[in-house]
């Protein structure tokens, strides 16, 4: 049996999510996986599917993590090396490998990495004092091993990978590769193995009509226009469910500080335990802002939503229509009173909204389900 090394930039950041997702397609396939990486937090950001193997290196800032990725190299032994994200410590790793053992090199790009620091517009320009400080100082920015200024260099060798998968249509037309969407195991988010209002029950949400973000708010996912829409409309009887919280700064709080009347903060979650917090919604809310990051993005919320049959409200912002294909609601980024109209037009019109969140999931099930995701990525593989 082949073997794939996934790489991990970050085992405590966001990349984990999708490298996990991946392993998951790759085990349908019936490869022997295992998920490698540097870990610069405390603990995983996700937890990892079952079977599937984590091996996980502390990360650090330069020189210190030249140690580490020494031993890190030694880890990644698989037949086949599948890079998550273009960036020093997991493609630019793997390409060393790649040279050690001339074996087959994938990367997998999710984001564009750059766009969280202003994208084509960044330049790191220094004076030689900062340039001095930032390579030498303790905690010098030069010294972190993902600094935006290796992961521009890094973006620019991505054709030395043997193939690239993308999630998103912006990604294929900035750097090419494969489509591979960010698909749901459907049959693990299957909304015929719940009752949503004892599930309601069991979460204290009988109270309630409720929206859920079904995952960690940060300022591009627009949760904050959902919190205005909810003052505009007033309504005592709805609440926004949102789970586990950002893991990188404290920005969940601040929304909780100003909105905490509309928000119910869940902990965070197993992936197994997810299907039965979706169960739960009334509406899916994936209020994306029209951001360079949000554009660059396929929002895993929306497969949440949509493989549990939800009526879902998102925006009008890079791929999401074209991936909901009027199986969901649209409105205007950065719009909190269209917001506002249509959760109001979905409860009035509760019957249709749910016969389209059907549709959905037979949308989901066709095009975006890890069985779809198989059949891609087979063909990705078979080409090397």
């Amino acid at each position: 049996m082949a073997k794939v090394s996934l790489v991990v930039s970050d085992l405590s950041g966001g990349g984990a999510v999708r490298a996990f997702l991946l392993a998951q397609v790759l085990k349908k396939l019936t490869y022997q996986v295992e998920v490698v990486g540097f870990q610069f937090g405390q603990e995983l950001y996700a937890s990892p599917p079952d079977e599937i193997a984590v091996h996980s290196v502390p990360g650090g800032n330069y020189p210190q993590v030249l140690k580490a990725a020494a031993q890190l190299l030694k880890k990644i032994d698989g037949d086949i090396i599948y890079a998550v994200k273009p960036k020093p410590t997991s493609f630019g790793l793997s390409l060393l490998k790649k040279l050690q053992t001339h074996r087959p090199l994938m990367l997998d790009m999710d984001d564009w990495e750059l766009s969280w620091h202003g994208g084509d517009d960044w330049n790191y320009r220094p004076s030689l004092k900062q340039f001095y400080r930032d390579l030498f100082k303790q905690n010098g920015q030069l010294r972190h091993p993902d600094h935006a200024l290796y992961v521009k260099w890094t973006e620019q060798i991505v054709d030395r990978a043997d193939a690239v998968t993308i999630d998103t249509q912006f990604l294929k037309n900035r750097f090419g590769g494969v489509y591979l969407p960010n698909g749901k195991d459907t049959d693990l988010f299957n909304p015929h193995s719940y009752d949503p209002k004892t599930v309601r029950k069991q979460y204290g949400l009988s109270d309630y009509r409720t929206l859920m973000f079904p995952g960690a708010p940060r300022p591009h996912k627009g949760v904050e226009d959902v919190l205005v829409a909810l003052d505009q409309l007033n309504d005592p009887s709805l609440r926004l469910v949102i789970i586990g919280g950002s893991p990188y700064d404290n920005y969940d709080d601040t929304l909780i500080d100003r909105w905490g009347r509309w928000i119910i903060k869940l902990p965070k979650q197993p992936v197994e335990k997810m299907p039965e917090i979706v169960s739960a919604a009334h509406i899916v809310v994936v209020p994306q802002r029209d951001t360079l990051t949000a554009q660059a993005q396929f929002p895993l919320k929306l497969t949440d939503g949509m493989a549990m049959a939800k009526p879902i409200l998102s925006t009008n912002v890079g791929d999401i229509p074209d991936i909901l294909n009027h199986t969901g609601y649209l409105v205007a980024p950065n719009s909190p009173n269209q917001l506002a109209d249509k959760i109001k037009w979905i409860f009035n019109n509760f019957e249709e909204a749910s016969d389209r969140g059907l549709q959905a999931r037979k949308r989901c099930v066709e095009l975006y389900s890890v069985d779809a995701m198989a059949a891609i990525l087979s063909s990705v593989i078979s080409s090397l």
